[in-house]
């Protein structure tokens, strides 16, 4: 069977219900010549003559009849797909995919999960912690949340979270003997913890003051692929740490953790959820990004 084919058996299925030609079209929105000619283009491809035409009656041939008994079943099943698809539409279900790097699943979603599936129980959804940035459309995910200067040109971007500041840290302990330092130039003196992503690259720290601007490439005896491992050595003593502020406030307030360089460290541009189009946007997809943009 070939698409044309399915067509022509929907019109013929039309025409025989209503026995008319004419209230086929009606029902299908097509013309009368085009109802006429699918089903005549049918019974030439089968080698069958499918309806009994008169210039008052249209009525299916024994054939037709067989036909019908054995075609209605499927399209009934092809309505009720369709159908479903539409309740779809309006009830947000299914999978939901979405990428994003552990500092945004951790912060931003973690804490409203359980409201989330409360609110939208006929919604799998699966979060899948990674740094680098992934091509959403050729690795299956709805989404992905990223830094905005991180984010391709061609994707569509919302604002996903508040403003971002970083913070750079160390344990008392590490402190006793050394300098605080005043200035990123300082940190050429200091043991400072690397952080490796997952593409391979180290990353550099991002500073900014009153306009200005510096990225410095640090170095240490310690590099590590992940922030809890990285904070974690920090309260050890292992060096200084650059962190995400709202990862170590309580570590900070407590004193377990001094903070330094704080006036370089000024809020940023923070996490925005990026998707290909606005264009028929799946309702779970619509249902996640409401839910947690509404803080």
């Amino acid at each position: 069977m070939t698409r044309t084919q399915l067509a022509q058996l929907a019109v013929f299925a039309a025409v025989a219900a209503h026995r008319s030609f004419r209230a086929a079209a009606g029902e299908l929105a097509i013309a009368p010549s085009a109802v006429s000619h699918a089903v005549s283009s049918l019974e030439e491809s089968l080698g069958v003559r499918l309806l009994s035409r008169t210039t008052r009656s249209v009525s299916p041939t024994e054939e037709g009849l067989r036909l019908l008994e054995r075609l209605r079943p499927a399209l009934d099943e092809i309505g009720n797909a369709l159908s479903a698809i539409v309740e779809m539409r309006d009830q947000p279900s299914g999978n939901l995919r979405i990428t994003a790097p552990r500092f945004a699943a951790d912060l931003l979603i973690a804490p409203r999960l359980g409201a989330f599936l409360n609110a939208y129980p006929d919604i799998t959804l699966e979060i899948a912690d990674e740094d680098g940035f992934t091509d959403i459309v050729d690795t299956g995910f709805d989404a992905g949340i990223r830094l905005e200067e991180r984010l391709e040109g061609d994707m569509i971007a919302v604002r996903f979270g508040p403003l971002l500041r970083a913070a750079i840290i160390g344990a008392p302990s590490y402190f006793e003997g050394r300098s605080i330092p005043r200035h990123p130039r300082d940190l050429a003196g200091h043991r400072c913890i690397r952080r490796r992503f997952s593409s391979g690259g180290l990353y550099n720290w991002e500073f900014e003051k009153d306009g200005e601007e510096l990225t410095m490439a640090i170095d240490g005896p310690l590099i590590l692929g992940e922030d809890r491992l990285i904070i974690a050595a920090a309260l050890g003593g292992a060096g200084l740490a650059y962190a995400f502020e709202a990862r170590v406030e309580a570590e900070i307030a407590d004193g377990r953790l001094v903070r330094v360089l704080e006036d370089w460290c000024e809020p940023y541009s923070g996490a925005h959820l990026y998707y290909p189009s606005r264009r028929q946007m799946r309702p779970a997809l619509r249902a996640f990004i409401d839910f947690f943009r509404a803080r």
